[in-house]
């Protein structure tokens, strides 16, 4: 047995190193313990040097799998990195794909990557600093216990955020120290180490107090979204559960305050929105994307369209429904006597899907999980428009709005009551008269559409009044 040794758990370089000359050498993964230096290993493994890869023995590495690795390097799962290497040889040989998102070799190494990267997300969202006197001058210390190897990933985030004050942030593993000057590594420390509180809590907690949004309030997503295990980092947790007692009484207070008052601040919260999905990486669609497609129209119109995803020509514009089943779907609502430019219009899932077969890019239909991860952009983009009736386009929409899964001839032709009050209608998506081959079959199904648009548009008219 070969011995890999790395310097710390996160020595995502040494990795990279030893596993390339490992490779070039076709050293088996079985052959090979990957042993970080003070963390006992197998007592029969013999220590070797890494072998020099031979001259022209070099391998090209896909970019996308060094990011991987980066990610998948920082987890706490022990065999992480014989299960970076055992890739990085199929990729070498050929066997392998970063495209092939059906391996459950590369599906491992994404999940792993993925609870890493909402690891790093949690650590800048729960850290909380506390003031400490050092003599005449003032230092922030924060306790935090992350689940992974992410201390020193995360160090220059908290390094550009607070680069004016002098803080330590404490964990087991090892600590971090910025004295104005020179960032610093310490052993790791215990939770006894970190001070208990500062004058500034008090402060936050009226902060936090006010800023609680109790119509937002749903328990089980907070806790999934902060679980209890951060609470003690945290003043403001201490607040939460009398917040929640009172939550239906500010509820009642809110909506009463907003009808007094113009929601001036639409147009701007919606561009906010807009700018922030430009750079979504809820789901793994980014990676291929050209562009986040959004939702367009007016901000406080009466009407929404939901359709599935952006298709191909939709990505690279940029727009909504601008191709194919979107000039179709123009011609549905002119026969239905709908004004597109008075609806609001978007997709379930805002980045486009597809498969790539040759220079064509074949529309591919998003899964679960991808519909899932963009719910929340739905739930925004409705918060803000806050439409009297919306309409799903095809079965992708329709489970997106409607939290599970419906067949369209099961859903269609209802009035469906949602989550958030508001009232939803189901039926196909313009594409999918584009895909029937039997013109006379087309023609009555399109006649169809128009007939569920219609009643669309005397529905809405029923509901504004």
């Amino acid at each position: 047995m070969l011995v890999a040794s790395l310097a710390t758990q996160d020595d995502f370089d040494g990795w990279r190193t030893q596993a390339r000359a490992l490779a070039a050498a076709e050293v088996p993964g079985a052959e090979i313990e990957w042993r970080v230096e003070g963390h006992e290993g197998d007592i029969f493994a013999v220590a070797a040097s890494t072998p020099a890869p031979t001259e022209g023995a070099a391998f090209p590495v896909p970019r996308a799998f060094v990011a991987l690795a980066e990610d998948v390097v920082l987890h706490s799962d022990a065999e992480r990195f014989a299960l970076l290497y055992a890739f990085l040889i199929r990729l070498k040989r050929r066997e392998a794909s970063m495209e092939d998102q059906a391996d459950p070799a590369l599906r491992r190494l994404e999940h792993l990557a993925k609870e890493v990267r909402r690891d790093i997300h949690k650590m800048r969202a729960f850290l909380r600093f506390r003031e400490v006197a050092e003599g005449e001058d003032v230092r922030f210390v924060a306790w935090y216990e992350p689940g992974h190897h992410i201390v020193r990933r995360n160090a220059s985030f908290f390094l550009n955020r607070f680069a004016s004050m002098k803080w330590t942030i404490l964990t087991p593993e090892l600590s971090i120290n910025w004295d104005g000057a020179t960032l610093s590594e310490a052993p790791g420390a215990t939770r006894a180490d970190a001070p208990e509180g500062d004058p500034l809590e008090d402060t936050w907690k009226t902060y936090y107090a006010s800023i609680f949004n109790p119509a937002r309030v749903k328990i089980d997503a907070m806790l999934k979204e902060m679980p209890k295990k951060y609470w003690k980092n945290m003043p403001e947790t201490a607040l939460v559960p009398g917040l929640i007692a009172g939550a239906r009484a500010r509820e009642l207070e809110m909506v009463e305050k907003s009808r007094r008052e113009v929601g001036g601040n639409r147009q701007a919260a919606w561009e906010a929105l807009r700018e922030k999905a430009a750079h979504c990486t809820r789901c793994h669609l980014y990676k291929h994307a050209t562009q986040t497609v959004f939702g367009e129209g007016h901000v406080d119109a009466p009407l929404m369209f939901v359709g599935e995803q952006p298709g191909d020509q939709e990505d690279l514009a940029g727009h909504p429904f601008v191709g194919p089943a979107g000039q179709m779907f123009n011609q549905a609502l002119a026969e239905a006597g709908i004004d597109r430019a008075t609806a609001y219009v978007t997709n379930a899932v805002k980045h486009f899907k597809f498969e790539q077969r040759g220079k064509r890019r074949i529309h591919s239909k998003p899964d679960g999980a991808e519909i899932e991860a963009c719910k929340w952009w739905i739930g925004q983009e409705r918060d803000i428009v806050q439409p009297k009736l919306t309409v799903a386009l095809g079965a992708t929409a329709a489970r997106s709005l409607l939290g599970r899964v419906v067949t369209i001839s099961g859903a269609r032709g209802i009035q469906h009551r949602l989550a958030d009050g508001g009232e939803a209608m189901v039926t196909v998506h313009p594409s999918f008269l584009l895909r029937i081959p039997e013109r006379d079959r087309a023609d009555t199904e399109y006649r169809r559409f128009v007939g569920d648009l219609k009643r669309v548009r005397e529905r809405l008219a029923e509901l504004v009044g």
